[in-house]
C-alpha cells in the first residue's frame, strides 16, 4: 500500500512539473509570436504585381539577439581569410594507340 501512494505521488509530482514546462513554453511561444508577419500580405501583393519593395515595413520584433556587432561587420578592405594552396599540375595523358 505505501509503494501504490509513492508511486502516486511520484507520479503527481511529475505530471505537476510537465504541466508547468508546458504553460513556460506556450508564454514563450505567445511572447516570441506578439508583432506581425514580414513581409506582410501588403508587401506581397505589391511584390507579385511587379512593385519593388525595397524598404519592409517594421514588425515589432526588434534588432535580431543572434547578431552580434561583430558578426554584422565587414573586415577593412572587404577580404577574407582563405587557405593558401597551390594547384598540382595535371598528370600527363598517355599517347593514344592506334589500331
Amino acid at each position: 500500500m505505501a509503494e501504490e501512494n509513492t508511486a502516486a505521488e511520484a507520479a503527481k509530482k511529475q505530471l505537476a512539473a510537465e504541466r508547468e514546462a508546458s504553460e513556460k513554453s506556450r508564454a514563450e511561444f505567445a511572447e516570441r509570436m506578439k508583432g506581425k508577419p514580414t513581409p506582410t500580405q501588403e508587401e506581397n501583393d505589391l511584390a507579385v504585381l511587379g512593385a519593388p519593395v525595397f524598404e519592409k515595413e517594421e514588425d515589432g520584433s526588434g534588432p535580431d539577439p543572434n547578431m552580434t556587432p561583430r558578426s554584422s561587420e565587414a573586415r577593412p578592405g572587404g577580404t577574407y581569410q582563405t587557405r593558401q594552396t597551390t594547384a598540382r599540375p595535371a598528370a600527363p595523358t598517355p599517347p593514344r594507340r592506334e589500331t
